[in-house]
C-alpha cells in the first residue's frame, strides 16, 4: 500500500541515570532514529525548550511534540514556541498536535484552563493549526522561519471526528489506538483514514506506537498499558514485537505494505533494543 520510506522516533520525557538529556538526544540520533519526540504532560520535562534543548545538543535529529494538549496551551502560544523552536533547530521540528488525553483533564485544570467537551476540543485543535500557519506565513516580528510553509503537523486521531480533521488538515497522522489493537483492526482504521482523506492520502504519512520490545516490560509501562507483553504478543497486538532484528523487520514490512504506516515511535527504554531493526530499516 505505502512506498514511504520507514522513519522511527524514539519518545522521552525526562533525563535518565545515565545520560543528560543532551546526551539523550545525541545517543537517540547515533542509534539511526530520525526524530525524538517529546509528549506533554506537567509531570514531565516542558515540551518545547526539551525539544529546543534536544535540537541544540544534535545536528541531523529532527525533534517532535507527541502531542501537545490545546487545551492547557493557547493557539498563539503554540505557534509563537513552534516558530521559536523551528528557527533554534534549522528547520528540523514536527509539530505533534492533539485534544488531549482523557485522562489528562486534571492538567488542565492544575493551569486554570477549562478541558472542554470533545467538539470544544476539536475546534481549539483546528484554531491552533491554524494559527500555527498564519505565524508561519505572516510572522509578527523579526523571527523567520525555516521550513515552509510550515512544520509538519502531525495530528493524534483514532475516532471517526479527528480522523476527518487529520484527512484535511495532517501530514503525518499518529493513530493514537489502544495496546491490544491487532493488524485488522490498524488495516481497518486506515481504510477509514483513506475514505476521509480521498485524494489527500497518498500526502499523509502514518505512524503507530510500538509499547514493547520482547517479553520484559518495565513496571509502569505495565501499569499504563494495563496489559503485559505475552498477552499482546499472543493477541498478535501492533504494540508489541519480538523476535530477531530480522524477523521484527518482516513484520514491519508486511505491516507498512498492508496498512501504509511507515513512522514508528518507540519508548526511550527500547532505543538500544529496537536499534538493530531501526538499521535494517530506515530509509528504505
Amino acid at each position: 500500500m505505502s512506498s514511504r520510506p520507514f522513519r522511527f522516533a524514539i519518545v522521552a520525557a525526562l533525563p535518565t541515570a545515565e545520560r543528560t538529556w543532551s546526551e539523550l538526544a545525541r545517543h537517540v540520533e547515533e542509534l539511526g532514529y530520525s526524530t525524538l519526540h517529546v509528549p506533554d504532560t506537567l509531570g514531565t520535562l516542558a515540551t518545547f525548550p526539551a525539544l529546543a534543548a534536544a535540537a541544540a545538543a544534535t545536528t541531523t535529529l529532527r525533534v517532535g511534540s507527541y502531542v501537545i494538549a490545546v487545551p492547557n496551551h493557547r493557539p498563539t502560544a503554540v505557534a509563537h514556541e513552534a516558530l521559536t523552536v523551528d528557527v533554534l533547530s534549522g528547520g528540523r521540528l514536527e509539530l505533534g498536535i492533539g485534544t488531549g488525553r482523557p485522562d489528562a483533564e486534571h492538567e488542565a485544570a492544575a493551569l486554570g484552563l477549562p478541558f472542554g467537551t470533545p467538539g470544544e476540543r476539536i475546534a481549539l485543535l483546528h484554531e491552533t493549526i491554524l494559527e500555527v500557519r498564519e505565524r508561519f506565513v505572516k510572522p509578527p516580528g523579526p523571527l523567520r522561519p525555516v521550513q515552509q510553509p510550515h512544520p509538519p503537523i502531525m495530528i493524534a486521531a483514532s475516532g471517526p471526528r479527528m480522523l476527518r480533521l487529520a484527512a484535511e488538515e495532517a501530514d503525518i497522522v499518529a493513530l493514537g489506538l489502544p495496546a491490544e489493537t491487532t493488524e485488522d483492526a490498524l488495516a481497518q482504521k486506515t481504510a477509514e483514514l483513506r475514505e476521509y482523506a480521498g485524494d489527500r492520502f497518498d500526502d499523509i504519512e502514518l505512524g503507530t506506537n510500538i509499547a514493547v520490545i520482547g517479553r520484559d516490560m518495565p513496571p509502569f509501562m505495565r501499569r499504563f498499558i494495563g496489559a503485559d507483553p505475552d498477552q499482546l504478543l499472543e493477541i498478535g497486538a501492533i504494540s508489541a514485537l519480538d523476535g530477531t532484528p530480522a524477523e521484527m523487520a518482516d513484520v514491519l514490512r508486511r505491516r507498512r505494505d498492508r496498512t501504509g504506516v511507515s513512522y514508528f515511535q518507540v519508548g526511550e527504554t527500547f532505543a538500544e533494543t529496537f536499534a538493530p531493526v531501526v538499521e535494517l530499516l530506515a530509509g528504505t
